[in-house]
């Protein structure tokens, strides 16, 4: 896989949890059992990882980077495919995985954000 770094990276931000989703044959990012990266594979196998991002942000990069699609199997105006075998930089994979992650943290009740900010 051309992004080695990308499974320790979302593992190492605030609140992240990793788990196997088998039905889907998946690997899912959450914070609190809410999704923010979900690494799998397209109709053809090909490996992809699925990001939540703002609108406009997901637009500029489709129309940016052919890898990057519409979310596969997902709600296509928030959420994002990147093709893992293609041409997107690390630095803008990481920056979507990081605000992916910002999204969904920020979403969490204050509560839940001040314990996972404790820890």
């Amino acid at each position: 896989m051309k992004y080695e770094w990308m499974e320790e990276f979302c593992c190492s931000l605030r609140g992240a949890e990793k788990d196997f989703k088998e039905e889907w044959n998946a690997t899912r990012y959450m914070i609190r059992g809410k999704m923010f990266a979900m690494q799998g594979g397209d109709k053809e196998g090909r490996p992809i990882i699925t990001l939540k991002l703002e609108p406009s942000m997901g637009e500029m990069l489709r129309q940016q980077y052919k890898d990057i699609i519409p979310g596969y199997y997902m709600n296509k105006e928030h959420w994002n495919s990147v093709y893992l075998e293609g041409e997107v930089p690390d630095d803008v994979l990481r920056d979507m995985i990081d605000r992916s992650h910002q999204l969904i943290f920020t979403s969490l009740p204050k509560k839940a954000q001040k314990e996972i900010n404790e820890v």
